[in-house]
């Protein structure tokens, strides 16, 4: 409300109420209270829209700067204005725009849990920005609304970004549900920052096999800033970059659905330090993989496109994580995490699958435990025509304890040259032949398969030893990673005795107090 003129007796008396009000209201430690300010409501494609974002429960008249309630309640709401969320613990209700011109700071140590109800999801559409940066010793951790032991895949939306780089298809709508649309031509855009960061059990489908992934990244320019960040158990993908120019480093994916890295459109980012662990019991119908590229889903060669180079990646297959794993659809039944949402099961496929066009490269990275090494898909496109020609680049990689090193097509696991499709787009095999990209694989520089990763890895499963063969050789000399990336010794993710994950990563997400 407004205040008018009482004179300087009103006055006084109003901040001695304040005083007292503020020294003895109990509104919890973790979120203390906020100065009110006039809000303004406005519409924004039919949608309410704020500039205030915080309520105290559902509903347009429960406005309050010291509620923990983020967005009205309403399905799809529309934040407008500038506002930081003080450490503390909130809920998140429906898909909830930060819309261009606007940022949400949400300050280090803050748990934000989303609610399921209304599939909640946290949107910046382009133009706007989510600044999210905490640090190790106090991360910020998007999360399930429910209570522990009881959390699953899919309990809620998810974090999505997008922004005005450049997109293969001009503009696209955001995967997922959403109205938000991304694309455009400034490849530096700043879509805001997520630095230490946990996203935990999204990926709610708003319908049958449509989800929206953990991070979810629409022409993210490479002004934005993202490090450290873990996405666990999600419903879909964990990772997936959709066009974009985006930079990131220290990514962690543990227990997905789907794929871990994902990446499509025309992005072209660089990403270094990247760990995907998987859940022997988890796998979705469309057969996961570790990476899935393509350039888009005709397989095109539309411009830009898909060009990311990753580097000192480890992808840790089933076969890592479980002596008794089986590739079937009774055994990847999802365990105690099964959400029963619709989301249908289905079995493990690559550690690499590139398809579609994709001119994607890879440099000293490790694949462990995986059914199949790497997949060099030409049903759509000619990525097998990229890789002989070296636009298409997987280096200095060290396949670990994989059942086959490669095959040519999705859903086969047999490492047989595929010489065309029939009719009905069915592989033709040639079974006198290795497939095309076992073949490849072996001939690239640095490439290396291990029958068993005895010695090579500690008891983490993935952190080098300290007389680990991965500790050295790495190499930066190919153009595509001569800037930008790190000049580290190791192969994989890590180092010996490698500290990047300490503090801010959590591995038992079910069991946490929130």
């Amino acid at each position: 409300m407004k205040l008018k003129n009482f004179g300087i007796s009103g006055c006084m008396s109003i901040l001695a109420m304040a005083f007292c009000l503020t020294s003895c209201g109990d509104n919890g430690k973790d979120n203390p209270v906020q100065p009110e300010n006039e809000a303004k409501w406005t519409t924004d494609g039919g949608l309410k829209a704020c500039d205030h974002i915080l309520f105290s429960k559902d509903g347009d008249a429960n406005l309050d700067d010291n509620g923990t309630q983020i967005g009205n309640g309403d399905q799809e709401f529309v934040f407008t204005g500038n506002q930081t969320l003080k450490k503390g613990t909130y809920l998140l209700k429906g898909w909830v725009y930060i819309a261009n011109g606007a940022t949400l700071t949400i300050e280090p140590g803050t748990i934000v849990k989303g609610d399921k109800e209304t599939k909640a999801a946290l949107i910046a559409e382009r133009g706007g920005k989510l600044i999210a940066k905490g640090t190790a010793d106090a991360p910020i951790v998007f999360t399930s609304e429910l209570a522990k032991g009881s959390r699953k895949p899919g309990d809620w939306g998810g974090v999505i970004l997008c922004g005005k780089a450049k997109h293969n298809a001009t503009e696209a709508q955001i995967e997922g549900g959403p109205r938000t649309k991304h694309g455009g031509n400034d490849d530096s855009d700043n879509s805001g920052v997520l630095s230490y960061v946990r996203i935990e059990f999204a990926g709610y489908p708003f319908e049958t096999d449509k989800e929206i992934n953990g991070l979810t990244l629409g022409s993210v320019g490479s002004g934005t800033q993202i490090d450290h960040v873990q996405v666990s158990f999600s419903n879909d993908d964990s990772f997936e970059w959709f066009g974009g120019t985006v930079n990131c480093k220290y990514l962690v994916a543990y227990s997905g659905w789907d794929d871990d890295f994902d990446t499509d459109n025309g992005f072209s980012g660089k990403v270094q330090f990247c760990l995907s662990m998987r859940n022997s019991r988890i796998a979705d119908i469309s057969q996961s993989n570790g990476f899935e590229s393509d350039n888009n889903s005709g397989g095109t060669d539309a411009s830009p496109l898909t060009t990311a180079v990753f580097s000192n990646v480890t992808f840790v297959g089933p076969r890592a994580v479980d002596g008794g794993f089986q590739n079937t659809t009774d055994y990847i039944n999802g365990g105690s995490y099964n959400p029963n949402n619709g989301s249908a099961l289905g079995r493990f496929q690559a550690g690499m699958h590139l398809r579609r066009n994709t001119q994607l490269s890879c440099f000293n990275s490790v694949i462990v435990g995986w059914p199949i090494g790497i997949i060099i898909d030409n049903q759509r496109g000619d990525a097998q025509g990229n890789a002989s020609n070296g636009k298409l680049n997987v280096q200095n990689v060290k396949m670990i304890d994989c059942e086959i090193v490669g095959s040519d097509f999705n859903k086969i696991y047999k490492d047989n040259l595929v010489t065309g499709f029939d009719g009905d787009g069915k592989a033709i095999l040639d079974p006198a032949k290795a497939s095309f990209s076992s073949t490849w694989f072996g001939a690239q520089k640095g490439n290396e398969v291990f029958a068993s990763s005895d010695g090579l890895f500690n008891s983490t499963g993935y952190i080098p030893t300290s007389g680990s063969s991965l500790l050295s050789g790495a190499d930066f000399s190919a153009a595509q990673v001569s800037s930008g990336f790190d000049k580290v010794s190791y192969i994989g993710a890590f180092g010996a005795d490698d500290s990047w994950l300490k503090g801010w990563t959590n591995f038992d997400p079910e069991n946490t107090d929130y």
